[in-house]
């Protein structure tokens, strides 16, 4: 079950309650704009809605034609009222059960940062050989490496601390796969750096860049995964490497594509966020035959993604024979004056965590995270859910910045105003993507 991501204390000083005055307008204006941009939705009465069975297997004379990023709408319609019908039955019973474990457990995921730099980093950038330049900012220049020696500390109990012998016997004989978009990738390094130190170079190998990419050691006859799906559902950006496109199209009833890759492994970290919150898609429907598309914003297509992914997990997880986690959204660090009032930029040049314990930014959608949670809570048996969204929004400092490899050219004008191209939404590693692959090796 979702984790409440504010807490409240019985007494303020005057700046806090302040500070927190800005949250709440911030959310009601938050909540103000979702509503708008569901005209597509809001112009469909709620009787003419049509619950739809995804994820059908279609005959081979009749499969719709694989999407991929030269595919394109022969025209484009309103939202038509299709949405994802679903059942889990053991639902109801499970999320009482859920429940009752919740009350006696403590919450990992509300704590504070710690400066501990005896402990951490975890590992070194540069022993990791399977670092990305994206990810890698001490060798792209950024000097102060404090980023690197925060620990979270859950406030009533204590993290389990990482032991990577400990995680190599938990991954014996199985397959571990995280599935979404850039920033699960980037969870995937950290646990392949967190991992590799302890095989030898001759007992282990990373398999060529590719949508589907594997991380083996022999010792233990084990892989650590990556599956490039960031909308979880088939879309025509499902290239790993050429997804730039002005127009996506998905087929939001279907993961079948993506299914039939992660269907077979033991443990399956999922996330998707960052790709719906760029505009209004196109949607394909798996029966549609003449390429006629509908269009739809960001977070109604998500729902619809959502609730195919769901259709897969209620319908072929066993809890006793394979562990699914979701991970919830990333956290962006877009705009300084989000914890700074009255300040211009965004997440250039920080060096502390923010230390607001009910600090909440505008690059973490609150009636997102109610979607995700409604869905999660009838999969509650099914489906653990790696909460990293409130302690990662305190960590300003840890995004890469100006400090990664960029594969565009840079203009003159662009390098004078750093704040302009500087990447406030993945991380550097060492970083917070460590803590968020300590919080799974808790949980396992």
């Amino acid at each position: 079950m979702m984790q409440r991501c504010n807490r409240r204390k019985t007494h303020f000083p005057l700046l806090a309650f302040l500070f927190l005055a800005f949250i709440l307008f911030s959310i009601f204006y938050n909540e103000r704009s979702i509503q708008r941009i569901h005209q597509d939705q809001d112009r469909v009465p709620k009787s003419s809605f049509t619950y739809i069975k995804p994820n059908l297997p279609r005959h081979p004379k009749r499969a719709p034609k694989v999407l991929d990023r030269f595919s394109t709408c022969n025209s484009t319609r309103e939202y038509s009222g299709r949405k994802i019908g679903w059942v889990d039955p053991e639902a109801e019973a499970c999320r009482r059960r859920e429940t009752l474990l919740l009350e006696e457990s403590c919450d990992l995921f509300s704590g504070k940062w710690v400066f501990d730099n005896k402990a951490y980093p975890l590992y070194n950038e540069s022993s990791c050989p399977y670092m990305s330049d994206q990810l890698a900012c001490h060798k792209h220049g950024r000097s102060d490496l404090g980023y690197q020696h925060w620990r979270w500390q859950p406030h009533n109990c204590n993290l389990k601390r990482w032991n990577v012998t400990e995680m190599w016997e938990k991954l014996r004989g199985k397959r571990l796969m995280f599935v979404g978009d850039s920033l699960n990738r980037g969870q995937w390094i950290s646990m392949v750096c967190l991992l590799q130190s302890v095989i030898a170079a001759n007992k282990r190998s990373m398999s060529p860049n590719a949508e589907l990419t594997i991380f083996r050691a022999e010792e233990y006859n084990a892989t650590v995964e990556f599956l490039w799906a960031p909308l979880l559902v088939e879309s025509n950006s499902d290239d790993p490497v050429n997804h730039r496109l002005d127009e996506r199209i998905l087929r939001p009833d279907s993961v079948l594509r993506h299914s039939a890759r992660w269907e077979h492994a033991d443990i399956l970290v999922f996330n998707t966020y960052l790709w719906w919150r760029q505009g209004p898609v196109k949607l394909l429907w798996s029966d549609e035959q003449n390429g006629v598309c509908e269009h739809l914003d960001g977070l109604g297509a998500m729902e619809l993604a959502m609730g195919a992914w769901a259709d897969w997990v209620a319908a072929e997880v066993n809890p006793l024979k394979k562990l699914v986690f979701f991970v919830t959204m990333s956290p962006t660090h877009l705009w300084s004056r989000e914890w700074e009032t009255g300040s211009e930029g965004n997440c250039y040049n920080e060096k502390t965590p923010i230390d607001f314990d009910v600090y909440w930014g505008s690059g973490s959608d609150l009636p997102t995270m109610r979607m995700v949670e409604k869905v999660l809570n009838r999969l509650s048996s099914k489906v653990s859910v790696i909460n990293i969204t409130q302690l990662s929004e305190y960590r300003k400092d840890g995004h890469p910045s100006i400090y990664r490899k960029f594969w565009e050219t840079l203009s003159p004008e662009k390098l004078s105003n750093p704040s302009s191209y500087s990447d406030c939404i993945h991380w550097c590693l060492p970083g917070v993507p460590d803590v968020w692959n300590e919080l799974l090796f808790h949980l396992l």
